[in-house]
């Protein structure tokens, strides 16, 4: 499990819930399986303990880490490949203490380290409705874990130098608040997970803590009060919408990508308000961490700078030549927090891979796919130095291949269309564009045939949001064309990327309806010219 938060219940209904479901579920019970709900969603467990397609909490996600590729497990109760035989000590040990069923060390990719700290109370409540899913008989896949750091046993090193078994403790001269927030911070938030520098000595002050590092190939940033890497400018108010929505009120810039998007749609925006409060609230008094020193940063040539002609090209016509964007639509790059982090990892897999619609603003077409991986690099290095941003510059084009090779989307053509979860959306799609509306579309008729479709869909799913309404137009446009990209007339990337923003135009100005006669195409299907 990985991602949890916090509540509390007794324990002596416990027994008689074990072999109850939900539904079946009265009074004390039902409350105790409702509150580890809700501490299993805050925690987002399921996005390690659900694989991609698969039945939630089943296991079987790949956890790309240093000592190899790790197998998660089955937390549904199968009697055979989940925890249906587990007794609440057996999964106390585990949740706690680090110690398998059958007394073998666990991998701190599973973060005990912090869970450790965690209430006794909490711990049953999640066991409980661990216990009330519905069980699902997957087994666990083998991990891919190369000699020495197969051998279990040498873990007993790690233990004695980083892990210290030990509960909560609030501090007596801190707010309520506070402590609640250091509570899911420190203990089931488990955010040093991701935010501290080095990540395999648990949740150990020499781990750079929250001070920003990378986690399987994104960088999660600074997260300290610091003003210019951290989250010292941004007001308690912006940062607890970022975690709600992924975006942030009024002119603070940027958009959640990789992990924290996942985690803000699986876990943080269902959190209450009074939980994110509190956690601002403890992240104000960690102190204030520079990861790096803006002394140390490389001279950049801003005037003839490298990358300067292909943000030009292929950036500005969006974010615009001096990086504002549009607030509400296009995120700005100038004074992003994200875009100034000490690693380059995001900004990179964003221009890789492109972005989904969230919370108001467009989708990013993939539009390093167009590009090489020297105009990446240098592209990268100009927006995180442009502006008035600074940052430091990326040492080796190898990180970019290394993206390239990693990131797999729907937007960049190499991986699988995404699939719409909404069964009203999914519909009024499948109504709108029924037939063979946007097989073989092309970018000439994006605009005549999505004046008439979004519309269509958004009047019939209002309950979906216009960024789901572009997102399920985006799913349909790549379900249809599966299996055509090599056709599509401006190259994948460009066409589902052009696709994406005037489905994002008609969704969101359906009153401006494009002359449906005309035979050009609008400036932002076209593909920039390859400098």
């Amino acid at each position: 499990m990985t991602r949890l938060t916090a509540f509390g219940s007794g324990w002596l209904a416990l027994a008689a819930l074990l072999s109850a479901s939900p539904v079946h579920a009265q009074g004390a019970d039902a409350d105790l399986v409702k509150r580890g709900e809700y501490l299993v969603t805050a925690g987002d467990c399921a996005a390690c303990h659900t694989k991609p397609g698969g039945k939630f909490l089943a296991g079987n996600y790949t956890l790309n880490t240093p000592i190899g590729a790790i197998k998660t497990p089955n937390l549904t109760p199968d009697e055979e490949t989940g925890l249906g035989k587990w007794t609440y000590e057996t999964f106390e040990r585990a949740f706690r203490h680090g110690i398998g069923d059958e007394g073998e060390y666990l991998y701190p990719a599973f973060p005990f380290g912090w869970y450790t700290k965690v209430s006794d109370e909490d711990t049953k409540a999640i066991f409980a409705f661990l216990k009330s899913v519905p069980a699902v008989k997957e087994k666990r896949e083998e991990s891919n874990i190369p000699f020495p750091f197969n051998i279990r046993t040498a873990l007993i090193t790690w233990r004695t130098a980083f892990f210290t078994e030990g509960r909560f403790k609030p501090d007596p001269n801190a707010s309520e608040e506070v402590n609640r927030g250091g509570y899911l911070v420190e203990g089931l938030g488990h955010c040093g997970m991701c935010h501290n520098e080095r990540k395999l000595v648990g949740n150990t002050s020499l781990a750079g803590r929250f001070g920003g590092g990378v986690i399987d190939g994104w960088y999660a940033p600074n997260i300290t009060p610091d003003g210019h890497q951290g989250i010292g400018a941004w007001s308690d108010e912006e940062v607890v919408t970022y975690l709600k929505t992924g975006t942030a009120p009024g002119n603070r810039p940027g958009v959640a990508a990789g992990p924290m998007r996942q985690t803000i749609e699986e876990s943080l925006s269902k959190m209450t308000d009074s939980d994110l409060k509190a956690m601002v609230a403890y992240l104000r008094t960690i102190p204030a961490k520079q990861t790096y020193k803006e002394k140390d940063l490389q001279a950049f040539n801003q005037p003839g700078a490298p990358g300067a002609d292909t943000y030009l090209t292929y950036c500005s016509s969006c974010h615009r030549p001096d990086g504002k964007g549009a607030e509400g639509a296009i995120p700005a790059l100038a004074g992003n927090t994200s875009v100034q982090s000490a690693g380059p990892e995001t900004v990179i897999n964003v221009i890789v891979g492109g972005l989904a619609a969230q919370n108001g603003y467009a989708p990013m077409p993939a539009i390093g796919q167009e590009m090489t991986d020297q105009q990446i690099k240098d592209v990268t290095d100009y927006i995180r130095n442009s502006w008035g941003n600074t940052a430091p510059v990326v040492s080796e084009t190898g990180v970019v291949a290394t993206a390239r090779d990693k990131i797999k989307t729907m937007l960049a053509g190499n991986a699988p269309c995404s699939t719409t979860d909404d069964e009203t959306l999914k519909k009024s799609v499948a109504e709108a564009t029924g037939g063979d509306v946007l097989k073989g579309l092309k970018p000439t008729d994006f605009v005549p045939v999505l004046s008439r479709v979004a519309p269509q869909v958004k009047a019939a799913a209002p309950q979906a949001g216009d960024a789901a309404v572009v997102n399920g137009l985006l799913a349909a446009f790549c379900q249809a064309n599966r299996g055509q990209e090599e056709t599509a007339p401006l190259g994948w990337s460009a066409t589902i990327g052009s696709f994406g923003n005037v489905a994002y135009s008609q969704v969101k100005n359906p009153e401006k309806q494009a002359d449906a006669g005309s035979d050009q195409p609008p400036a932002s299907v076209t593909t920039p010219p390859k400098p």
